[in-house]
Protein backbone atom coordinates (compact mmCIF):
# COMPACT_ATOMS: atom_id res chain seq x y z
CA UNK A 1 0.00 0.00 0.00
CA UNK A 2 1.25 3.52 -0.83
CA UNK A 3 1.42 6.39 2.22
CA UNK A 4 -1.10 7.17 4.12
CA UNK A 5 -3.31 9.66 3.26
CA UNK A 6 -5.70 11.68 4.82
CA UNK A 7 -9.53 11.80 4.40
CA UNK A 8 -12.00 13.68 5.53
CA UNK A 9 -16.00 12.59 5.33
CA UNK A 10 -18.64 15.62 5.35
CA UNK A 11 -22.28 14.60 5.55
CA UNK A 12 -25.10 15.92 7.52
CA UNK A 13 -25.42 15.33 11.11
CA UNK A 14 -27.95 12.28 11.09
CA UNK A 15 -30.49 12.80 14.02
CA UNK A 16 -30.77 16.47 11.76
CA UNK A 17 -31.92 14.21 8.86
CA UNK A 18 -35.78 14.74 7.76
CA UNK A 19 -36.27 10.99 6.85
CA UNK A 20 -40.18 11.96 5.57
CA UNK A 21 -38.53 14.11 2.89
CA UNK A 22 -39.40 11.91 -0.55
CA UNK A 23 -35.55 12.44 -1.99
CA UNK A 24 -34.46 10.48 0.53
CA UNK A 25 -33.99 6.86 -0.15
CA UNK A 26 -36.73 4.62 1.74
CA UNK A 27 -35.92 2.53 5.04
CA UNK A 28 -33.05 5.21 5.81
CA UNK A 29 -33.02 6.31 9.47
CA UNK A 30 -30.37 8.45 11.82
CA UNK A 31 -28.94 4.64 13.12
CA UNK A 32 -28.46 3.25 9.50
CA UNK A 33 -26.49 6.60 8.28
CA UNK A 34 -23.86 6.62 11.58
CA UNK A 35 -23.21 3.13 10.82
CA UNK A 36 -22.68 3.40 7.09
CA UNK A 37 -20.25 6.33 8.63
CA UNK A 38 -18.51 4.43 11.12
CA UNK A 39 -18.28 1.18 8.38
CA UNK A 40 -16.35 3.72 6.24
CA UNK A 41 -14.11 5.19 8.71
CA UNK A 42 -13.35 1.98 10.15
CA UNK A 43 -12.66 0.64 6.17
CA UNK A 44 -10.72 4.04 5.92
CA UNK A 45 -8.71 3.03 8.87
CA UNK A 46 -7.96 -0.34 7.90
CA UNK A 47 -7.06 0.67 4.40
CA UNK A 48 -4.04 2.42 6.52
CA UNK A 49 -5.57 5.74 5.92
CA UNK A 50 -6.60 9.05 8.06
CA UNK A 51 -10.33 9.10 8.07
CA UNK A 52 -12.15 12.30 10.10
CA UNK A 53 -15.89 12.74 9.74
CA UNK A 54 -17.27 16.55 10.02
CA UNK A 55 -21.26 16.37 10.30
CA UNK A 56 -22.98 19.97 9.22
CA UNK A 57 -26.25 20.74 10.97
CA UNK A 58 -27.56 24.30 9.12
CA UNK A 59 -27.09 26.15 5.89
CA UNK A 60 -25.93 29.37 8.48
CA UNK A 61 -23.85 26.82 10.20
CA UNK A 62 -22.11 24.13 7.24
CA UNK A 63 -19.71 27.13 6.72
CA UNK A 64 -17.93 27.19 9.49
CA UNK A 65 -18.26 23.61 10.48
CA UNK A 66 -16.90 22.60 7.26
CA UNK A 67 -13.79 25.59 7.96
CA UNK A 68 -13.30 24.51 11.52
CA UNK A 69 -12.78 20.59 10.40
CA UNK A 70 -9.92 21.95 7.65
CA UNK A 71 -8.30 24.29 10.04
CA UNK A 72 -4.67 23.85 10.03
CA UNK A 73 -4.71 19.96 8.24
CA UNK A 74 -4.13 19.34 4.62
CA UNK A 75 -6.74 16.69 3.83
CA UNK A 76 -5.73 14.36 0.46
CA UNK A 77 -9.60 13.60 -0.16
CA UNK A 78 -13.17 15.52 0.52
CA UNK A 79 -16.05 12.81 0.72
CA UNK A 80 -19.14 14.88 0.45
CA UNK A 81 -22.33 12.78 1.39
CA UNK A 82 -24.97 11.77 -0.65
CA UNK A 83 -27.45 13.45 1.05
CA UNK A 84 -25.75 16.54 0.71
CA UNK A 85 -26.56 16.03 -3.31
CA UNK A 86 -29.45 14.41 -3.56
CA UNK A 87 -32.08 16.10 -1.25
CA UNK A 88 -33.14 19.43 -2.84
CA UNK A 89 -33.80 20.58 0.51
CA UNK A 90 -30.14 20.28 0.95
CA UNK A 91 -28.97 22.38 -1.47
CA UNK A 92 -28.10 25.49 0.86
CA UNK A 93 -26.01 23.40 2.65
CA UNK A 94 -24.00 21.30 -0.46
CA UNK A 95 -23.69 24.84 -1.83
CA UNK A 96 -21.89 26.51 1.34
CA UNK A 97 -19.86 23.09 2.02
CA UNK A 98 -18.49 22.95 -1.44
CA UNK A 99 -17.47 26.70 -1.26
CA UNK A 100 -15.85 26.26 1.90
CA UNK A 101 -13.87 23.57 0.16
CA UNK A 102 -13.09 25.38 -2.25
CA UNK A 103 -11.75 28.69 0.09
CA UNK A 104 -10.21 26.13 2.83
CA UNK A 105 -8.91 22.99 1.14
CA UNK A 106 -8.61 23.71 -2.74
CA UNK A 107 -5.88 21.46 -2.97
CA UNK A 108 -8.15 18.46 -1.89
CA UNK A 109 -9.61 16.02 -4.36
CA UNK A 110 -13.27 15.80 -3.94
CA UNK A 111 -15.61 12.67 -3.91
CA UNK A 112 -19.13 11.44 -3.75
CA UNK A 113 -20.38 8.29 -2.18
CA UNK A 114 -23.65 7.27 -3.07
CA UNK A 115 -24.58 5.94 0.44
CA UNK A 116 -22.40 6.56 3.89
CA UNK A 117 -21.22 2.86 3.72
CA UNK A 118 -19.45 3.60 0.43
CA UNK A 119 -17.76 6.70 1.72
CA UNK A 120 -14.34 4.82 1.88
CA UNK A 121 -14.61 3.40 -1.89
CA UNK A 122 -15.56 6.61 -2.99
CA UNK A 123 -12.45 8.05 -1.22
CA UNK A 124 -10.07 5.21 -2.95
CA UNK A 125 -11.27 6.21 -6.57
CA UNK A 126 -10.36 9.77 -5.58
CA UNK A 127 -6.88 8.48 -3.79
CA UNK A 128 -5.52 6.38 -6.53
CA UNK A 129 -6.02 9.15 -9.09
CA UNK A 130 -3.89 11.62 -6.90
CA UNK A 131 -0.18 12.30 -7.64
Amino acid sequence: MSEAKRVLIIGEKPDMVDFSDPAIPPGMDAAKVQAGLDAAMRALRERGHEAELALTTTAEAAAGEVAAALAGKRFDCVVVGAGLRIVPAMTPIFEAVINALREHAPEARLAFNLSPEDSADAAERQLSRAG
